[in-house]
């Protein structure tokens, strides 16, 4: 049975919501849970369908770039540099997120730019990759957010665009999962998801997924969402 104070608060918050309903919307919006999504461009995909998929339920946020648009996280190197300034001051109830894709590409390893040539370094090994990957889920945790921790999601063995070694996914999840499951952090297994229906939501010899993809992505990413806030 509600108790008497909580059910004269309620009334309390029917009546504000009754003859203010202006600011009462400003008050409920206020006390949503704050999500911050942490990721490369396949987040960047996802974003906007899980902002609006959740309107309703939670303020959900993504690093942006002076000119308003979404910033990419990129790799784990990144990642370090600049976890600080994405987590802020702000006080998250969830974090979801996401490296590896930029970790385990090519690139040259004198401008640091994309490679397509085999023998150029990854732009984190799996050695680096773990290391730095340690470091940002220590700053992470720090903030006392729910945390979920997105696997990279699979792509084709023939791509365009710089060079991703066949396999490479699995690799750097299984190392991520390690870490995951020594930190207790929740696993969103994209790549599981993604594995078998790469044809039906993947852009041909590519990372990126279509319109609807990034949509079936969003769904799976806010049922691992609201799965915490509840």
């Amino acid at each position: 049975m509600q108790s008497r104070r909580g059910f004269i608060r309620s009334g309390l918050l029917g009546a504000t919501t009754l003859l203010l309903p202006g600011r009462a919307f400003r008050f409920h919006v206020e006390e949503l849970p704050r999500v911050l999504i942490l990721g490369d461009s396949i987040s960047i995909g996802y974003f906007p369908f899980v902002k609006e998929m959740m309107k309703e339920k939670a303020l959900v946020y993504r690093p942006m770039k002076e000119d308003g648009g979404y910033e990419n996280c990129a790799g784990t190197t990144n990642g370090v540099k600049q976890i600080d300034r994405w987590i802020g001051d702000t006080r998250w109830d969830v974090i979801h997120f996401n490296f590896g894709l930029h970790d385990l590409k090519h690139v040259d390893p004198v401008t640091g730019k994309n490679s397509r040539d085999p023998e150029d370094p990854l732009q984190a090994d799996p050695r680096q990759y773990k290391q730095n990957l340690e470091e940002i889920v220590e700053k992470l945790e720090k903030t006392g957010a729910k945390l979920i921790f997105a696997t990279t999601t699979p792509y084709p063995d023939e791509l365009s665009g710089p060079l991703r070694d066949p396999g490479m996914p699995e690799k750097y999840n299984r190392i991520a999962g390690k870490i995951m499951q020594k930190h207790g952090i929740v696993i969103n297994d994209l790549h599981a998801f993604v594995q078998p229906r790469m044809e039906e939501l993947q852009r041909p010899n590519n990372v990126h997924f279509t319109e609807d993809g990034s949509r079936a992505l969003a769904e799976q990413v806010v049922q691992a969402i609201e799965k915490q806030m509840n």
